[in-house]
């Protein structure tokens, strides 16, 4: 398995941008999932969290079965978990997809708190409601951005594969 320096070098200038963009993009997304994944180990960003989970469908069971920051804690181990698996992507195709997938899967699970949360949460009212956006639309919306990054990852894992 070539490393990257030897994919970058050993190509032309325009391929090399590809080849550095896929690895800048991977982890880039390595580091904020991360990042966010050892935050959810926290006091305050279990409590940041709790009105996510509280009136998310997908989510809400979390709080049934573990104290809020158990709940936070268990969120915590899936984002560290995929974020590893993402940064292991140069060793195995097979354990970037899984990570690829896991992130998709984050990313579109906090976007659904668009849609369930109260909707003077994610709107501002104050200018009309849709399509301004409001504190937790305002903190959701960045994860449009993220959840490409995490279809990039996932569809280099795939051709590789093939």
């Amino acid at each position: 398995m070539a490393t990257a320096v030897q994919q970058l070098t050993s190509v032309a200038p325009v391929a090399r941008f590809d080849v550095f963009s896929k690895y800048f993009v991977r982890y880039a997304l390595v580091l904020v999932i991360s990042w966010i994944g050892f935050m959810k180990f926290t006091g305050p960003e279990a409590q940041a969290i709790q009105p996510l989970l509280a009136t998310s469908p997908f989510m809400s069971w979390l709080l049934r079965v573990f104290s809020l920051q158990g709940a936070s804690n268990f969120i915590g181990v899936a984002e560290v978990t995929t974020a590893l698996l993402l940064a292991l992507r140069p060793f195995s195709a097979k354990i970037g997809l899984a990570g690829g997938v896991l992130a998709i899967g984050t990313f579109l699970t906090t976007l659904s708190f668009m849609l369930s949360l109260p909707h003077a949460a994610v709107w501002e009212q104050s200018l009309g409601g849709f399509p301004a956006l409001a504190g937790s639309g305002g903190f959701l919306v960045k994860d449009f951005v993220l959840l490409g990054a995490a279809v990039l990852c996932t569809s280099d894992a795939l051709a590789d594969l093939q």
